[in-house]
């Protein structure tokens, strides 16, 4: 059987040690600081576009400068809190300590897109700023920093997808990766990190790219943020059924680890996430082809 070998790179670019402490720069944390930092490069370059808009643009720069420490905030706190929340709360609840040791991983994109829903609330309340047009804006650029996290992903050899026998499966390494090997062949996975971030994170950026810049679509407030909440959505519910899930919610009553589940049939955690955002970014864009 034919399959990929996991290239050979490390989670770390470079690490420096100082005494008893050593300090690395991840690939992960390289994908966070270049996502945030090429959004708000990309924000500012829309506002200072006067044919996207219908009459003034929304924000300025210096305000986006300011949006951006909100939003950093914002998908850290909320990145961290809905991973325990979402997907090991008694875990965390027997060992609370274990929520500040964010080295160990543990985060989740739903918790941190509510992280910065919140985040950008309150900012816009403090500025005075449309909600919609802001959250168009916001929405986006988060495919550039989805794009960077999975491929990070990829890179750190987590978040890999169930056995498989197509000949793009990756052996990853690591014995949680390897549990389904034989004598002969090593456990072959679905790289789900790449099927994301070719969906989540590529096509949603080259989607974006022809809406705003060709047709327009920051015209209508909320349009582009309502296509963001469907098509991020549908694209994580779909991934969801060639990746592995967590852990905690696997057993040998529940192989799959579904979260809800009846007679074999059942949705995964990130399914039942995702499926409120289909609905609402829906209702966003239709609202906004309406008004």
């Amino acid at each position: 059987m034919s399959y990929i070998p996991f290239p050979d790179i490390s989670p770390e670019i470079f690490s420096i040690e100082i005494g008893p402490v050593t300090l690395a720069l991840r690939w992960y944390a390289l994908a966070y600081l270049v996502g945030l930092i090429a959004g708000w490069k990309l924000i500012v370059r829309m506002l200072r576009s006067p044919q996207l808009w219908p009459g003034a643009a929304p924000a300025t720069a210096e305000q986006i400068e300011r949006l951006l420490t909100w939003v950093t905030l914002g998908v850290i706190l909320g990145g961290r809190a809905g991973y325990v929340l979402f997907y090991d709360l008694p875990g965390f609840v027997a060992e609370p300590g274990r929520i500040l040791r964010v080295w160990e991983g543990g985060m989740s994109f739903h918790g941190g897109f509510l992280g910065v829903v919140v985040a950008g609330l309150l900012f816009c309340r403090r500025e005075k700023l449309p909600l919609l047009s802001m959250a168009d804006l916001m929405a986006a650029v988060v495919p550039i920093g989805l794009f960077l996290g999975r491929i990070a992903n990829f890179i750190n050899a987590e978040l890999w997808g169930r056995p498989t026998a197509m000949p793009w499966g990756v052996a990853f390494p690591g014995e949680a990766a390897q549990a389904c090997a034989s004598v002969d062949l090593p456990c072959i996975r679905h790289p789900s990190q790449l099927y994301e971030a070719g969906l989540e994170g590529l096509l949603l950026m080259v989607v974006f790219t022809v809406l705003i810049w060709r047709r327009g679509w920051l015209r209508w407030p909320g349009a582009i943020a309502g296509l963001f909440f469907a098509g991020y959505g549908a694209a994580r519910f779909a991934v969801e059924f060639f990746r592995q899930p967590d852990a905690q919610f696997v057993s040998p009553d529940n192989p799959l680890g579904l979260y809800l589940h009846m007679g074999g049939w059942g949705l995964t955690a990130g399914q039942l996430l995702s499926l409120p955002m289909v609905v609402a970014g829906l209702w966003f864009l239709i609202r906004a082809k309406r008004a």
